[in-house]
């Protein structure tokens, strides 16, 4: 169980890492909107050859990327939706069980199914070249796709250490501190 524990605490130390990173694309999205409501409202010419379109298509890239490198530290932190009106109601183990079914069945074949099929979306779009459908828009648009296989291999690698811990949890071997980050809520 230890080596589970071991090998769940390094990937979420990974997706720990790649949140803060993608949590500068939400401060970077703010700078955005704020620059183009000013410019756009205000009159203030946009410099380095820039025009409201790509300025708009940036803010959806950053959203983009935001959700993408978020997506599995903020299912490690249990800040997804989950409807818990039976499972607040079962014994702790039955929660962890539950938790690894759903890993199991739902959540990491749904991830490594969706990074697969994604794969060949972005790299239809990279090897095409592909661009903004407007003219004046932004080119390279393989980069905004590619964060869709990087979002589910995120949420796999997030689902994979959720099941790590919670296979702990329902040996027994979870230590007290990590079962609320594993089966969410008060326990």
């Amino acid at each position: 169980m230890q080596s589970l524990l071991t090998v769940s605490a390094i990937i979420d130390r990974v997706l720990a890492t790649i949140g803060r990173i993608g949590a500068w694309a939400g401060f970077l999205l703010v700078v955005v909107v704020c620059y183009d409501v000013v410019t756009r409202y205000f009159g203030v010419p946009k410099p380095f050859g820039l025009n409201s379109t790509q300025i708009q298509e940036s803010e959806y890239w950053l959203h983009a990327y935001l959700f993408s490198l978020l997506i599995g530290y903020a299912y490690i932190r249990q800040a997804h939706v989950r409807i818990d009106l039976i499972r607040d109601r079962v014994a702790l183990k039955s929660k962890f069980l539950i938790e690894i079914l759903g890993c199991l069945f739902f959540c990491i074949p749904y991830a490594i199914l969706t990074a697969y099929l994604s794969v060949g979306y972005f790299m239809q779009s990279f090897s095409s070249g592909e661009a903004s459908k407007s003219v004046i828009g932004l080119s390279h648009i393989w980069l905004l796709k590619l964060s869709m296989p990087i979002m589910f291999t995120l949420l796999a690698l997030a689902g994979i250490s959720v099941l790590f811990k919670a296979i702990a949890g329902y040996a027994g071997a979870l230590p007290d501190e990590m079962v609320a980050e594993t089966v969410g809520g008060d326990h």
